[in-house]
């Protein structure tokens, strides 16, 4: 009999009580001292289950190949010619999976550019629907009316133009893969939507780029282009913009573009507007949301902006050739108000945060939700965000005062940093990867990661007034809070004190300094507060700013 693992005859044989089979004592010890299972059956297996069996010490006979040179020669050949065949059969079968796995990608990748086009057709034909729709009179006397005006053919003609869109939409969504279709509508057993999840290839892409920019930051120095600090005591209010409505005032979010001297600023007032401080004109004004913009984030590849609302909403416009913006994406994932959006390193990725108690993570360039992370809730929510500079780590600011670090690719929960009062309102890492600031309604602190503390504390303001945003500049040497009014500190170490520069007033009149951001090399500061004016300070005749302001 021959051993069922090597197919040799055993010297050492072994029959396992279960199979019954034979084995040579030392392959099967091996195998389940590894396993733990029979390598045949598949069967749990100890060596107890296995039995010695007492055969004769016979000599075998050498084969008579085995008896000269040239016969051991003949052997030795024919092993190889096996060894070759076998070599070469596999070979053949893993070209065969991958031509078919290169296949699968090619159909995949061609499937999500075919699902992107067709969702960003569906939603055109759906905004030209409702634009449609809202062009018709709602009541029925003057519905009737329209339809006598013009030989009663004008309202025939909208009715006909309504049946054209619908029949157009309904052709988009039949048009829709099935598995397509069926994601949107696919929910888990706990009624939560199923999530593609970050895979491993936006893994590998994640931390490539965190290990990239991880090694610049060491090597790094303060550009010698920076503001220096006695040219920031100097700064004042040098021009005011009028960007927003009168009827609904206020500022919530002030972002600028990292390579250009435009600024976009959210409002109450539903909109979002693009700003060029060189010229002292508005670029544009994005309408669509329904309620306040609380954020905005500029994506500089593509030139993309993406605005987060109260009406539960975010969205991704796109920069035309003509200068103006267009609604490519509108996300309706959350459940209820979007506090903030912070985009990744690499510009293809970003996050929103809302007060569901959920963060999505997205994939920029289709409008995916690839994963939602958390439990929605009306107890506790998101208010703040913010990537790491490195990419890897998302930091989240909570309704409840408590402030949550964030492993992005495994999207758990590493670290938690409470001690703040009231919701925390805005979130900020500085570029030399160590520090993380946070604002609250009693103030701001300022976090090592490195060893997990708090190791500074500022309280500008009384208990009634919030800290409202915290800044970095890019360069990490300059913090910014804002809240009854702006002050700029000289970042130092966790040891040495950190120097308030100067304190700047609040010129609104409202006493709410909503958001406040550093221009490249700290060179100004955009500010927005609860009035309609974006508000810019530097160095008084900078860039010809006081002429070209509309209130100088």
């Amino acid at each position: 009999m021959i051993c069922a693992i090597s197919g040799e005859v055993p010297e050492e044989p072994v029959i396992s009580k279960k199979s019954g089979l034979l084995f040579e004592r030392r392959l099967i010890e091996r195998h389940v001292e590894d396993y733990g299972k029979c390598p045949v059956t598949k069967e749990e297996l100890t060596m107890n289950d296995i039995l010695p069996v007492k055969t004769n010490k016979v000599v075998k006979p050498r084969p008579l190949q085995a008896a000269s040179i040239p016969g051991l020669l003949g052997m030795f050949q024919n092993e190889w010619d096996a060894l070759m065949l076998s070599n070469f059969a596999l070979e053949q079968q893993l070209h065969t999976a991958r031509q078919e796995l290169s296949h699968a990608l090619y159909q995949h990748d061609a499937a999500c550019r075919v699902i992107a086009r067709l969702k960003k057709e569906r939603d055109e034909a759906r905004m030209l629907l409702a634009q449609a729709e809202r062009q018709i009179p709602l009541p029925t006397a003057s519905a009737a009316n329209v339809n006598t005006v013009a030989n009663g053919k004008r309202g025939s003609n909208y009715i006909e133009i309504i049946s054209i869109f619908k029949s157009i939409l309904n052709s988009y969504v039949n048009v829709m893969p099935y598995s397509y279709a069926a994601a949107e509508d696919e929910f888990g057993p706990d009624g939560k939507k199923i999530r593609p999840g970050i895979n491993p290839v936006m893994i590998a892409e994640l931390t490539e780029c965190n290990a990239a920019l991880s090694g610049q930051r060491k090597k790094r120095q303060i550009p010698p282009t920076l503001a220096p600090v006695d040219a920031l005591e100097r700064y004042t209010q040098i021009s005011s913009h009028p960007l927003h409505k009168t009827n609904k005032p206020g500022i919530l979010s002030v972002d600028i573009h990292p390579s250009k001297d435009i600024i976009a600023t959210g409002g109450i007032d539903t909109n979002a507007v693009l700003f060029d401080r060189s010229s002292g004109q508005i670029l544009s004004t994005l309408t669509g949301h329904s309620k306040k913009i609380t954020s905005v984030k500029f994506v500089p590849r593509d030139e993309l902006l993406i605005t987060g609302s109260g009406d539960k909403t975010v969205r991704v416009w796109q920069a035309s050739e003509d200068g103006n913006y267009s609604s490519i994406h509108i996300l309706k994932d959350h459940t209820a108000e979007v506090q903030a959006v912070t985009v990744h390193a690499t510009n293809k990725y970003f996050v929103t945060a809302s007060m569901d108690n959920t963060w999505c993570f997205y994939d920029l360039a289709t409008g995916s939700c690839l994963t939602q992370v958390g439990e929605a809730s009306g107890e506790e929510g998101y208010t703040s965000a913010a990537f790491h500079p490195d990419g890897l780590i998302l930091g989240t600011g909570t309704s409840e005062a408590l402030v949550r670090i964030w492993d992005v690719k495994s999207q758990s929960n590493v670290a938690k940093f409470d001690g703040h009062i009231g919701p925390v309102t805005a979130v900020s890492f500085s570029e030399n990867g160590y520090f993380l600031a946070t604002a609250a309604l009693d103030g701001v602190k300022l976090w090592d990661l490195r060893k997990l503390r708090n190791f500074r504390s500022f309280a500008p303001y009384d208990s009634n007034t919030p800290t409202n945003s915290v800044e970095f500049d890019f360069s990490g040497s300059y913090l910014a809070i804002s809240g009854s009014d702006i002050r700029v500190y000289q970042v130092a170490n966790v040891k040495l004190e950190w120097n308030l520069i100067k304190t700047f007033p609040d010129l609104s009149g409202t006493g709410k300094v909503t958001s406040v951001k550093f221009g490249a090399d700290a060179k100004y500061m955009a500010v927005g507060s609860m009035d309609r004016n974006l508000r810019i300070f530097g160095l008084p005749g900078d860039d010809s700013e006081e002429a070209k302001s509309p209130n100088n």
